[in-house]
């Protein structure tokens, strides 16, 4: 009777160890979400955070990823670096998350990175450029550009288009000065010149003390840096009279600045990071956009594209690593030319991508692609 007893018992805990993993399978797997969901930029917040749903509830839809179903837990940082912290240790101390989708923008990743780095918790962005996050850590990603590359193609796209004499006005943090340092280091490397580079604060209101320094120097064109801030500067340079050619960054695709700024938005030039173009005959785009406009009621801005292909880039290194921290990891780094909705995706030693950079304009209210 005893060897009958023995395999009784064995047969048991075998039955319990496979049902105990069944149910941690069949369960949910958390990620975090920091953007700014209030405050001047939480439209960006809000139009990330719908790229990020609609691919979550797509996924979730076919079964979820090895069994299990990914749930977002959104937090709020308000684009501030102090609030993204905050945001950070919620979700790794309390909500246990191994994955962190965010924060959206530079200043505030690299506040978040050393915790995620010393926690072993990974983090993708989807919007953070500045070259600093190179070197933030080996669990630190994103499928944004850094602007060491971005803003360098950028330089040189404006300067072969012609503009050799340029000024900048720039917001003051991580983003904007990476943007204005690299693109003064092209524009000295080629010949051209950065006439004045004048930095705001974020959240900043008046411009036009540095505007009227800027129309001073009588630069070919000013390259604005900035976040929302773009609309009040737009304004007030119409308010002051200053007619200048515009250029920008991939912030400047922006329907509410169009919608605000009407004929002063008219004919900006900026740099577009990756190949997500709204026009594209690429079906897989287009049932994105019929997906998304079906789901929001609205067209999709910069950065949901990027979030949406965030989750899938995730849920692909899900199934290739396992659900640890580790595991996802290391598979990040393996993933090669992701076909992403934003340009095949591939990570380097340093968890940074590289993607085409091309010049857009805003023509008739809508964002076309500028031909040099």
């Amino acid at each position: 009777m005893r060897p009958l007893i023995w395999w009784l018992v064995g047969l048991l805990g075998g039955v319990v160890f496979l049902f105990s993993g069944c149910t941690r399978k069949s369960g949910v797997f958390k990620v975090g979400v920091i953007a700014p969901f209030s405050g001047p930029s939480a439209q960006y917040g809000e139009d990330i955070r719908r790229g990020y749903l609609l691919a979550v509830e797509e996924i979730n839809a076919h079964g979820g990823v090895r069994g299990r179903k990914l749930q977002l837990l959104f937090e709020d940082s308000e684009g501030k670096p102090e609030k993204a912290v905050s945001a950070a240790r919620k979700l790794i101390f309390m909500d246990k998350v191994k994955v962190i989708l965010g924060p959206l923008w530079s200043s505030p990743v690299l506040a978040v990175a050393p915790i995620c780095e010393r926690e072993k918790v990974v983090l993708l962005s989807s919007g953070a450029s500045s070259p600093k996050i190179t070197k933030a850590g080996d669990y630190i990603f994103r499928n944004e550009i850094s602007d060491a590359y971005g803003a360098q193609k950028a330089a040189e796209l404006y300067f072969k288009a012609g503009f050799r004499r340029i000024a900048i006005l720039y917001i003051n943090n991580d983003y904007g000065v990476g943007v204005k340092e690299v693109t003064e280091k092209v524009y000295r490397r080629l010949g051209g010149k950065v006439l004045l580079a004048e930095a705001f604060e974020q959240d900043a209101t008046d411009f036009r003390t540095p505007l009227l320094k800027i129309a001073s120097r009588k630069p070919q064109a000013l390259l604005i840096v900035a976040y929302k801030e773009a609309i009040l500067i737009l304004r007030q340079m119409e308010e002051l009279g200053i007619h200048l050619q515009i250029l920008g960054t991939p912030l400047m695709e922006d329907r509410e600045l169009v919608e605000k700024c009407g004929k002063m938005a008219e004919g900006i030039i900026y740099a577009y990071y990756g190949t997500f173009d709204p026009a594209s005959r690429d079906k897989r785009i287009q049932e994105f956009l019929r997906r998304f406009q079906k789901r929001f009621n609205t067209m999709p801005g910069y950065y949901a594209p990027l979030g949406y292909d965030a989750v899938y880039i995730l849920a692909e290194a899900i199934k290739k690593g396992g659900f640890t921290a580790e595991g996802i990891k290391n598979a990040l780094y393996k993933i090669r030319d992701f076909p992403g909705l934003t340009g095949r995706t591939s990570f380097d030693r340093n968890g940074d991508v590289i993607k085409p950079v091309i010049l857009k304009i805003i023509k008739n209210g809508q964002f076309k692609p500028y031909l040099i």
